[in-house]
C-alpha cells in the first residue's frame, strides 16, 4: 500500500443500528422457524423458497436453482463495483438434544452447525440494504447450499456463479463457540484447513479367536496402523506446519471369538499448505500398505480430496477488520484469533476471488455439530449491521481507497 489517502466518510452506524433493532425479533424467529424445520444438504427446498419470498418481497432480482437450491438476490445501484457477500443453507445428519421449544421436527436433520443463524443474517442485512442502503454499485446475496458435504460452493461456481454475478470481491462469515459473545476474529492467509479422506480395508485371514496362528488377523494389523498414522503427522511434517491425522471410525468383526477377514477405517487429514497436503496423500496410503504388509496382510485405500483450505487475501482481510474495528470498536476485535482446523467450502470462492472469511464469536455454547448446539440469537443483529456496514463501505469505494 502507498500513503493513505482521504477516505470517504464513514456511514452513521447509529441508523443501521437501529433500524435492525427495530425488527431484529423478526428474524430470531425466522432464524428459530428454519431450525425448526432443517433441511440436509441439495434438499433446502424450504428454506431456498423462504429466502426467494424475503428477497423478492424487498425488491432484489431473485436467481434461484442454482445448484439444485442455492439463490442468488442481486441489487442494483447505478454503476460502480460488484460486492459479492454468501450465507450457507443446510443442516447435519444429526439428532437434536437441546430440547428446545423450537428444536428439530425432522427426525435425525438438526442445524448444529447455524447455518439458520447465517442465513438470518444475511436476510436482516438485505431488508436494510434494500430499504435504507446507501451505496453505488451492485450487490449480490448468495445463499449457497450443501457446504456441510464441501459440494454447494464449487458446483454454484461450476453453473457461472461468478460469470452470471460478477464480484470484485467475496465476503463470508462463520460462528464460532467459546469465543466470546460478538468478537470477531479475522486472519489473513491460511484460516481455516483443506479436508481430505481415506478409506482402508485392512484384509488378512479370518477364522477362530482361540486358533489366531491359523489366521492373519487383521485386526492387530489395524491396531498398529492407527498408531503409526500418527507418526506421518510426528516424523513427516515440519513442526512449524499443521498437519492432522485422525481415525475417526473402526468397523470389523462380529463376535469376540471370531477374527474377521478385514476391517475398515474410516480418516480424515487436514493441512494448511498445499505442500502438507501432498505429503500426506502420499504418506498415509505408502504407510498403510507397509504396514499392513508387515503382519502378512494387505491393505487397499481410497484416498478422497477434499476441498482446499480457505486462504484468505490479504487486502480484503485487512478491509474486514478495519469494518469490524470502526463497528464495534478495538474491545470485539480479536487480534490474536488464530486459524481453525476445521474446514469449509467457501475456499473454492476465495480461489475464484479475492475476499475474506471472518469468524463471530457464539458465545459459551456446545460445539459446532454437537447434538446439544444451538446458534446465539444475540448475535444475529450485530452480524446484520456488519454485514450492512462492509457493503456500504465496500460499494462506497472504501474499500479500493485503503488498498491503493
Amino acid at each position: 500500500m502507498g500513503a493513505a489517502l482521504p477516505r470517504p466518510a464513514v456511514k452513521d452506524i447509529h441508523r443501521v443500528e437501529s433500524a435492525i433493532a427495530g425488527y431484529g425479533d423478526e428474524f430470531v424467529a425466522l432464524r428459530r422457524d428454519i431450525h425448526r424445520h432443517p433441511e440436509l444438504s441439495f434438499r433446502e427446498h424450504r428454506t431456498s423458497a423462504l429466502v426467494v419470498e424475503r428477497l423478492a418481497q424487498w425488491g432484489y432480482e431473485v436467481t434461484a436453482g442454482i445448484a439444485g437450491t442455492g439463490v442468488v438476490g442481486t441489487l442494483r445501484r447505478g454503476p460502480g463495483r460488484s460486492l459479492g457477500i454468501r450465507a450457507d443453507m443446510d443442516a447435519l445428519p444429526i439428532q437434536e438434544k437441546t430440547g428446545l421449544a423450537y428444536a428439530s421436527t425432522n427426525a435425525g436433520v438438526m442445524h448444529a452447525c447455524g447455518h439458520d443463524g447465517h442465513t438470518a443474517i444475511l436476510l436482516a442485512a438485505a431488508r436494510f440494504l434494500a430499504e435504507s442502503g446507501e451505496f453505488a454499485g451492485t450487490l449480490h446475496l448468495i445463499f449457497q447450499p450443501a457446504e456441510e458435504l464441501g459440494a454447494g460452493a464449487k458446483r454454484m461456481i461450476d453453473e457461472g456463479l461468478f460469470e452470471r454475478f460478477p464480484c470484485d470481491a467475496v465476503f463470508g462469515l462463520h460462528n464460532w463457540p467459546c469465543v466470546g459473545e460478538g468478537y470477531v476474529g479475522c486472519v489473513s492467509g491460511p484460516a481455516m484447513a483443506a479436508i481430505d479422506q481415506a478409506i482402508i480395508i485392512v484384509r488378512g485371514k479370518g477364522g477362530h479367536g482361540a486358533q489366531p496362528q491359523e489366521t492373519v488377523d487383521p485386526v492387530v494389523a489395524s491396531a498398529h496402523l492407527i498408531t503409526a498414522l500418527q507418526t506421518v503427522v510426528a516424523r513427516n511434517v515440519d513442526p512449524l506446519d499443521m498437519g492432522v491425522v485422525t481415525v475417526g471410525s473402526i468397523h470389523g468383526g462380529e463376535a469376540s471369538n471370531v477374527i474377521p477377514g478385514s476391517v475398515e477405517l474410516k480418516l480424515t487429514a487436514r493441512s494448511f499448505k498445499p505442500e502438507v497436503r501432498a505429503l500426506l496423500q502420499r504418506r498415509i496410503p505408502a504407510l498403510a500398505k507397509a504396514q499392513a504388509e508387515s503382519f502378512g496382510a494387505q491393505a487397499e485405500v481410497d484416498y478422497r480430496p477434499g476441498f482446499p483450505p480457505v486462504i484468505n487475501h490479504e487486502a480484503e482481510t485487512a478491509f474486514a477488520r478495519e469494518v469490524a474495528l470502526d463497528t464495534f470498536g478495538p474491545g470485539l476485535v480479536d487480534a490474536a484469533f488464530r486459524p481453525r482446523t476445521a474446514s469449509e467450502d467457501f475456499a473454492f470462492m476465495l480461489q475464484a476471488r479475492p475476499g475474506s472469511y471472518v469468524f463471530f464469536g457464539n458465545g459459551d455454547s456446545a460445539s459446532l455439530h454437537s447434538p446439544l448446539y444451538d446458534f446465539n440469537d444475540a448475535i444475529l443483529a450485530p452480524a446484520a449491521i456488519y454485514w450492512v456496514r462492509l457493503a456500504e463501505r465496500f460499494l462506497s469505494g472504501e474499500a479500493a481507497a485503503e488498498q491503493r
